[in-house]
């Protein structure tokens, strides 16, 4: 890839790797207790899920463009606006659909991504992956506390209290926290320093997103390379990293028991081969229909965002379907 291409080239380059990855982890199946191209959840369609994918673009070209002026100068990192740019692709996302939140913590993931990638292109005559990682510790590292507003913004506007949980300090529906993160200055990476042994996506920021790159990214291209489907990549990809990193969504609904026990169950299918043997994908649907009946409350969804930022740097890198 050129370091020639335009402000322009690059924010079409990480919009179409944007939705294209949140629209292939959706479409994967039978990704076990998520909504997919062949099961629905009760309020939330599969439909609902396309919508939302397609409603996000915009905004990830917009962070790509202003990763890029960061690279070529002509923006400081601090007035990237990661904040005030997730909050707008969260209500975009959430007027495109009746479905309800199908993809903030896609958001959460792909934002600093994508304006990381705006910022390496301008600096690298290829993709980089360890380069590229290290350009979204940057961006995070430069987010300031408006940032850490609009983020909490975003997440009130599309997170029912009963899924979120309440914590004691700086918790999201708190509009006290709203008000000591602009008194004390507080930053998303500082907030999210506090939250991150309770929230894969949390745990992300403040890791150079170490599940990302190091379980999710290499699962997946493992699994492409030797089957040559990306659908049973997915689900693979899904499976390794439900198996080594319990999901916090469930854990937060359903308690930390019942999350180690998804995680032993998707440990135990992949040994069996998963999709890429019969009886692994009998396990597979078995699996699928059992979390479906916990009525979602098992259902891996922090899981399926690791899933799609892992797409996103295989299409990013150059894969295509």
């Amino acid at each position: 890839m050129s370091s020639a291409l335009s402000r322009k080239k690059v924010g079409e380059l990480v919009e179409r790797c944007a939705v294209l990855a949140t629209l292939i982890e959706v479409s994967g199946y039978p990704k076990p207790g998520n909504v997919h191209r062949t099961r629905d959840a009760a309020k939330t369609r599969f439909e609902h899920f396309l919508a939302g994918s397609v409603a996000i673009g915009p905004t990830m070209r917009t962070l790509a463009e202003k990763g890029h002026d960061v690279g070529t100068g002509r923006l400081s990192v601090s007035r990237i606006g990661l904040g005030s740019q997730i909050l707008r692709a969260t209500q975009d996302s959430l007027s495109w659909q009746k479905g309800g939140n199908v993809n903030l913590g896609v958001v959460l993931l792909l934002a600093p991504l994508a304006a990381a990638s705006g910022l390496h292109l301008p600096k690298m005559r290829h993709v980089d992956l360890p380069q590229l990682r290290q350009y979204i510790e940057v961006v995070i590292g430069g987010a300031v506390p408006n940032d850490s507003v609009g983020i909490y913004q975003a997440i009130r506007a599309a997170v029912p209290p009963r899924v979120l949980g309440k914590v004691d300090e700086l918790d999201v529906m708190d509009d006290a926290a709203l008000d000591r993160i602009r008194k004390e200055g507080l930053t998303p990476l500082r907030i999210f320093e506090e939250c991150r042994g309770r929230d894969s996506i949390c745990s992300e920021w403040v890791t150079g997103f170490s599940a990302t790159f190091t379980l999710g990214y290499p699962a997946l291209r493992e699994a492409l390379q030797q089957s040559g489907d990306i659908n049973m990549a997915v689900v693979h990809a899904f499976l390794s990293i439900l198996s080594e990193v319990p999901d916090s969504l469930i854990e937060r609904k359903s308690g930390r028991k019942a999350a180690l026990e998804v995680s032993r169950m998707a440990s135990e299918v992949l040994k069996r081969g998963g999709l890429a043997d019969s009886e692994g994908k009998k396990a597979v649907l078995e699996m699928d229909e059992t979390l479906h009946r916990a009525g979602g409350d098992l259902n891996p969804g922090t899981t399926a965002d690791l899933t799609a930022a892992s797409l996103y740097l295989l299409l990013f890198e150059g894969w295509r379907p």
